[in-house]
């Protein structure tokens, strides 16, 4: 039991932190044009609007959303209450809870693939880039057959995988718009206060991916709120100190895209039915980025020994 919670757990901070270095970056870049004053403000209110609220909150939203006709009372039962009861009507809304998040978590991953300019771990990812206008089709073709097989379950089911859907063009669309919005806050003499509120919006739009994901985990609200709330924190620390070394990794991110794939497909079989052991989501998170860091480590080494020849050939000719 312990050794479960330790895995889960082990397995919701690392995914929180690999899924929100993107949203790090972006905030160190902005954070790089404010004063000190307005850099502590931001960190110290951020980190408490960014674990206690929204990371705290979201999970609690997205239950109610599975069960929207229970009260608050039974949806902290429903939470937090480890009766064998409670625990049968938590199992009973499951499939609908992890068909939305699966369905959104595979078009994340779907849009990355296609769509998104990335450093090429294999060559297949080249092509299939190249292929981006076929994205919009592939999805569709993905969201119209899994409501086809949800309607011949239960049309609930259905009706999640589209709210999963619509939760992705949502929130896809504000992040596609961030990268546009930076530059004109960096460009800008926008007030402190504006991109204070700006970096908490984004934050938001992308701590959904690491709330879904972490359905793939566990189903205890409980420890997705620690595991993603201490995920949190560290991405704070790495926004001030070393994001510009995890920026390095370059295959950080495919690593992060692939793992919210597979995860994203784990919940979609749990909820037509299959048992999927608690173990098998962290482990497969942790072998796809183990994976992806020694391909980064790799490229980094042999950057620098690359470095190292180059230096040498100068010196060489300069002796000359």
């Amino acid at each position: 039991m312990i050794l479960s919670i330790i895995l889960i757990l082990l397995g919701l901070i690392v995914f929180e932190i690999i899924c929100s270095v993107d949203n790090a970056i972006i905030n160190a870049h902005v954070l790089k044009t404010m004063s000190p004053k307005y850099r502590r403000i931001f960190l110290f209110w951020g980190i408490l609007f960014a674990v206690f609220v929204v990371r705290g909150l979201l999970p609690f939203v997205i239950v109610w959303i599975a069960n929207p006709g229970i009260g608050f009372h039974q949806l902290l039962q429903v939470a937090f209450s480890q009766s064998p009861e409670v625990a049968q009507y938590a199992q009973a809304s499951k499939s609908i809870l992890l068909i939305g998040g699966g369905v959104y978590l595979v078009l994340i991953f779907l849009s990355w693939l296609f769509m998104e300019e990335k450093k090429y771990a294999f060559l297949v990812e080249r092509f299939i880039h190249k292929q981006s206008m076929w994205f919009y089709a592939v999805s569709s073709i993905f969201i119209t057959l899994t409501i086809f097989a949800c309607v011949k379950l239960n049309p609930t089911l259905a009706l999640s995988a589209t709210i999963g859907a619509t939760a992705f063009f949502i929130t896809d669309g504000f992040k596609k718009n961030s990268e546009e919005k930076e530059k004109q806050l960096l460009g800008s003499k926008i007030g402190a206060w504006s991109k204070i509120l700006y970096l908490e919006v984004l934050d938001m739009s992308f701590s959904i991916d690491g709330v879904i994901g972490a359905f793939a985990f566990t189903t205890s609200v409980l420890l997705i709120i620690i595991g993603n709330g201490i995920g949190a924190f560290v991405v704070r620390d790495l926004t001030v100190k070393g994001i510009d070394k995890i920026a390095k990794y370059a295959y950080l991110k495919n690593g992060a895209m692939y793992s919210i794939g597979c995860l994203g497909l784990i919940m979609m079989f749990e909820s037509f039915g299959h048992e999927i052991p608690f173990w098998f989501a962290p482990l497969n998170m942790f072998v796809l980025i183990g994976i992806f860091l020694f391909l980064s480590i790799r490229e980094i080494k042999q950057g620098e020994a690359e470095g190292k020849i180059s230096k040498k050939s100068l010196g060489l000719k300069k002796a000359k």
